[in-house]
């Protein structure tokens, strides 16, 4: 079992390039079902924080591939995998 809380430590690595997509903020559930549908990672800040933020990242928990101790691996190789909302 892994807590939300650990979870927003680790940082999500996209296996099919290798790059950093940030650490989770936020989970999506469905909670008829109690399961989690996605984890969301908040898009990075424009101009220090001045003008907000971009669009946050929307993964699927389908697309999680390992969470490992210090790393969570998602599998993301094309735009229709996640959704920025």
């Amino acid at each position: 079992m892994v807590k939300t809380s650990e979870l927003r430590m680790k940082d999500l690595i996209n296996v099919a390039d290798g790059r950093r997509l940030g650490s989770i903020d936020d989970l999506e559930l469905d909670l008829d079902r109690g399961v989690v549908t996605a984890v969301v990672v908040s898009g990075p800040a424009r101009l220090f924080g001045f003008l907000g933020r971009d669009h946050d990242l929307v993964i699927p928990w389908d697309r999680i591939r390992k969470i490992g101790e210090d790393v969570i691996l998602v599998d993301v190789t094309s735009p229709d995998d996640v959704y920025r909302g």
